[in-house]
């Protein structure tokens, strides 16, 4: 049986009086493409500054590939790649001399070639040696990338990295990572595009108040919700009945949950027989987002 690439044996971590981390267990694969999801201030960094270090649990365990990340802290440390939420950056070096003072940290000499692939993937060569201050929040969002990737760890840890970027550098971050992933490295990562993570996710976690409250893959998650959204735009005057029975209205359109499909004729007849024309009809299965409004709700 392989060893994890994280593991997470009933952690815990207070803050004062707020409870941030209640006894997570948690397992990751070697290879995963794993999500971390869950509203502001639900742990999801909290869990990320533990695994890297930066925060001691009060109690309870974290791994990286079966090494503790207190007991042996310097080879996890080496096995780990993390990308952070905010913009932290040394206004002094350029993008290249920041990526080769990064490897120095991990004793990594003659990296030039690494690190000019990661620039060239993280398309960042037009700005390799251009001062860290003259970036744009983009490129600066690159660079951190690139810093977590630079010293080739297995495992990488991406707390919302696409956060503010353009579309071109998400689809182009992705297209890495995911080539990344293919190569075997395992992939962590939180965000809060839900869309980012049903496409790309094996499995996900969701976090609310330190705690998990759904752990799957994200089409198993998605099937929980039994529902469909019939969104329908009409002429003339809703049927009363309709009403009754839970259509709410959204702009010129109207909105209808639904437990199947079999629930679908009788609003069309309703409508028939009422005089009222049917100019749109859209019919949407539930998403991730769906499934991430409605747990949370839930636990609320």
């Amino acid at each position: 049986m392989s060893v994890a690439a994280i593991e997470f044996l009933g952690v815990s971590k207070s803050f004062g009086s707020l409870q941030a981390l209640s006894q997570i267990d948690l397992s990751i694969g070697q290879g995963e493409f794993f999500g971390l999801l869950g509203p502001n201030g639900a742990g999801k960094t909290t869990l990320i500054s533990v695994l890297a270090g930066l925060a001691r649990a009060d109690c309870g365990v974290a791994k990286i590939l079966g090494h503790d990340v207190r007991a042996d802290y310097r080879a996890a440390r080496r096995l780990l790649g993390v990308v952070p939420q905010e913009l932290v950056f040394d206004p002094f070096f350029t993008v290249r001399e920041t990526l080769r003072i990064q490897s120095g940290y991990f004793g990594l000499r003659k990296n030039d070639a690494w690190i000019d692939e990661v620039i060239h993937n993280l398309d960042l060569s037009s700005k390799a040696d251009s001062n860290m201050r003259s970036l744009s929040g983009g490129m600066k969002r690159r660079v951190l990338v690139a810093q977590a990737l630079v010293h080739r760890p297995p495992v990488i840890v991406l707390d919302e990295p696409t956060a503010g970027v353009d579309v071109e550098l998400r689809r182009g971050l992705w297209t890495f990572i995911r080539r990344l992933n293919a190569d075997g490295h395992t992939v962590v990562l939180t965000t809060h595009y839900l869309e980012e993570a049903e496409t790309l996710c094996c499995r996900i976690a969701m976090l609310k108040a330190g705690r998990i409250i759904a752990l799957d893959s994200a089409s198993n998650l998605v099937r929980t919700l039994h529902s469909l959204r019939l969104k329908v735009r009409i002429e003339g005057a809703l049927p009363e009945a309709l009403g009754r029975n839970g259509a709410v209205a959204d702009g010129d359109s109207y909105l209808f949950q639904l437990r199947d499909y079999a629930e679908l004729e009788p609003i069309l007849e309703a409508l028939r027989m009422h005089g009222c024309r049917v100019i749109e009809l859209d019919l949407q299965q539930p998403d991730l987002e769906d499934v991430f409004v409605h747990l949370m709700r839930r636990e609320s």
